[in-house]
């Protein structure tokens, strides 16, 4: 039981999201040498000077419905299947050149969170239930062309975070199981920078780097619902501080028209999982049953491979294609239900049109699949097979001129 209430928590694995804006999702979720909108300023501040417009705003979200199965090992039969939430990230972009060479822009993002609820009554239950995670960026930016094929970008990145997170407790008396929630919110800073080099016409490459943002979770709600006969062990309103890296990513990317109407490219995308070592927990109110832990997570550094193209149908009507593979950072032997994150292949497609000049309606649909593995969480002594599908449609407009 002390393992159980402390070891586990809502900041596992794969918590990165990379759906910030419909152009980009449809072609793979690439994005770091394009300079077609203000979106460059997330996925390469360098790009944002580059881009055709002296004006440039965008909005948009997604609806992410994942699902994921569980099977006991055998000879069990038992399996269980996730009820998850609607998860919606979302977007807004707004840049303008205040000079010749020199461009600001602003970004609000969701680049991280996870939204799952496991069915009710599921054998993992004690290690999660349900929980909620989103962070929200803000970044100013600024982009100065240096010359006509080079130029740099820099932006402030700040960042919000909340969590909130339920497990059942093996503790119960006659009519209910205890239950502990975990409910906090913290906020912190990093930054943002790229470049965007164009040697020849049609020629993109783009290098840029989000800095890691350590978000500190200090005096989070820690509530416990357990028998009257047991509350001496487990205060009613603790209050528990624990930290979750948001990593390092470095991007580079390439992107080319192979003529006037279509646009091939591809990303790669390194993300310093590795910095997220282990997950410690400190209580307020300590007893016997409620010591502090801390918890190895080991995460591993992975490289995302993205592929995209866009082609162009009609002057006012785009369509797009692309594929990436995503491989979970988790350490196999800390394999947790609280974010199941697998080796993904995705598939993702997408459309624009223009209904008038500088106006446009952009339609993106990704679809992820998790590739089945059977895995432990050593710690609990806790395994199974897994296997997930996520639908993310979604829908933004644009306004440049």
């Amino acid at each position: 039981m002390l393992v159980l209430l402390a070891s586990n928590f809502a900041w596992a694995g794969g918590y990165q999201v990379g759906l910030h804006g419909q152009r980009n999702a449809g072609m793979g979720l690439i994005g770091t040498s394009l300079n077609n909108d203000a979106s460059a300023a997330f996925y390469n501040p360098g790009a944002l000077a580059a881009i055709p417009f002296q004006y440039s705003f965008l909005g948009g979200a997604s609806a992410i419905r994942g699902i994921t199965h569980y099977h006991m090992a055998k000879p069990s039969i038992y399996q269980a299947t996730t009820d998850n939430p609607l998860g919606t990230p979302f977007y807004l972009y707004a840049s303008a050149r205040v000079l010749e060479n020199l461009s600001a822009g602003l970004a609000v993002n969701t680049p991280y969170g996870n939204s799952l609820a496991w069915e009710e009554g599921w054998v993992g239950r004690f290690l999660i239930q349900e929980i909620t995670m989103r962070a929200i960026t803000i970044q100013p930016t600024l982009s100065y062309r240096i010359t006509p094929a080079l130029s740099v970008g820099a932006g402030f990145v700040i960042a919000n975070g909340s969590v909130d997170l339920t497990r059942k407790l093996p503790v119960q008396d006659d009519s209910s199981e205890g239950e502990l929630n975990i409910n906090g919110s913290t906020t912190n800073y990093g930054f943002n920078a790229g470049i965007l080099f164009v040697p020849i016409d049609g020629l993109n490459i783009g290098l840029s780097y989000r800095s890691r943002i350590q978000m500190e979770l200090t005096d989070a709600r820690a509530d416990f619902s357990v028998p009257m006969s047991l509350e001496s062990n487990f205060p009613a309103e603790n209050r528990v501080s624990t930290s979750l890296p948001l990593p390092s990513n470095l991007d580079l990317g390439l992107s080319y028209h192979g003529s006037e109407n279509l646009l091939l490219g591809m990303s790669l995308n390194y993300v310093f999982w590795s910095q997220y070592e282990s997950l410690d927990f400190d209580f307020a109110q300590n007893t016997p049953a409620l010591p502090d832990s801390e918890n190895p997570r080991a995460y591993s550094d992975k490289l995302i491979v993205r592929l995209g193209a866009e082609y162009k149908v009609a002057e006012n009507f785009l369509v797009r294609a692309g594929t990436y593979y995503d491989p979970s950072p988790v350490n196999e032997n800390y394999f947790s239900p609280e974010t199941p994150s697998l080796n993904n292949l995705a598939l993702t497609t997408g459309l624009s049109f223009m209904p008038f000049t500088d106006f446009s309606i952009d339609l993106s649909f990704v679809y992820i699949m998790g590739m089945e593995k059977d895995v432990r969480y050593e710690p609990e002594n806790f395994g199974g097979t897994y296997k997930s599908r996520v639908y993310i449609p979604g829908i933004g407009i644009s306004y440049q001129f």
